[in-house]
């Protein structure tokens, strides 16, 4: 997606136009508000993630919770899309399909949410620990959620949109992980999925002469009002992915595992300000011991 400036989201239309819309206070209210109920909808389904449950039922629950809220899911019949959430199970990347796979003792899975209240989204993606999970799953998910903090602890007015991959990328690759280059963060607000298109890496280890954004997006410095996602997706393995034949579900070539977690994030004057925070403290709910919480 190529950006074409930035636009005061007040009289910006409704929709993705390749702009970068800016937000006002109004808006900010909205996404905390939207941001919460996601929030509290992955908290929700901790107790149910656990072996024997199907991923199906983890929807029917997602589903019940947003409606039983009076709020909307965002992904039920996007593009076609059939269910509340995406479960992506061990060496899936995203967009796994929720139905009748039971969960092991083991397994890791991602559960990516999004939420509409009053017209504004709220999108956020966790893992969950099934049973009793092998320390190289527990390690990927702390990376995985470090990756973004860090990457979110990056966003300031001024600072490059750019320097959130950097930042991202030298961590997970410090670490000896690499990082999904099929798939970004993304403009949120009153539109699920706007500009700028928010990469988690400069350098890509798959074609190393491909720049990780074009040349208008390059330049792109952020400032206040911008509302967008970070949601890096770090594998265990290498960063190669392939999408399976229902046309959503995308997996590790290798078939090593992968992880990622999601915050809905609006910049500050000073900062910035996460809304898709657990407000229950449950922002990873698994114990590994590495500090990630």
């Amino acid at each position: 997606m190529t950006t074409a400036g930035y636009i005061d989201a007040a009289v910006a239309p409704p929709r993705a136009t390749h702009q970068i819309k800016l937000y006002g206070p109004e808006a900010f209210e909205g996404m905390r508000k939207a941001g919460r109920l996601a929030a509290e909808c992955l908290d929700m389904l901790i107790p149910h993630v656990k072996p024997g449950v199907t991923t199906g039922r983890i929807d029917d629950l997602a589903r019940e919770f947003v409606l039983d809220h009076g709020a909307l899911p965002a992904c039920l019949f996007y593009k076609g899309y059939r269910n509340t959430v995406c479960t992506s199970v061990n060496h899936v990347v995203c967009h796994g399909i929720p139905g009748p796979k039971t969960l092991k003792e083991g397994d890791v899975v991602n559960i990516d949410v999004t939420v509409i209240v009053d017209s504004w989204h709220g999108d956020t993606s966790r893992m969950y620990s099934v049973g009793e999970v092998k320390r190289k799953g527990l390690r990927l998910m702390d990376i995985t959620y470090e990756c973004m903090m860090k990457g979110i602890a990056a966003v300031k007015p001024g600072v490059l949109l750019s320097d959130i991959g950097k930042v991202i990328q030298d961590y997970a690759e410090g670490q000896r992980y690499s990082v999904v280059e099929a798939f970004c963060g993304h403009g949120l607000g009153r539109v699920f999925h706007d500009s700028p298109n928010v990469i988690h890496y400069v350098k890509s280890r798959i074609d190393p002469r491909a720049p990780a954004y074009d040349a208008d997006e390059a330049g792109v410095r952020l400032r206040p009002g911008m509302l967008f996602t970070i949601e890096p997706m770090i594998n265990l393995g290498r960063p190669d992915v392939a999408l399976l034949s229902d046309g959503w579900t995308a997996v590790t070539r290798d078939r090593s595992l992968s992880a990622q977690y999601e915050h809905a994030i609006g910049v500050t004057e000073t900062g910035y300000e996460i809304f898709t925070q657990s407000p229950t403290g449950q922002h990873t709910p698994h114990t590994s011991g590495l500090g990630a919480s």
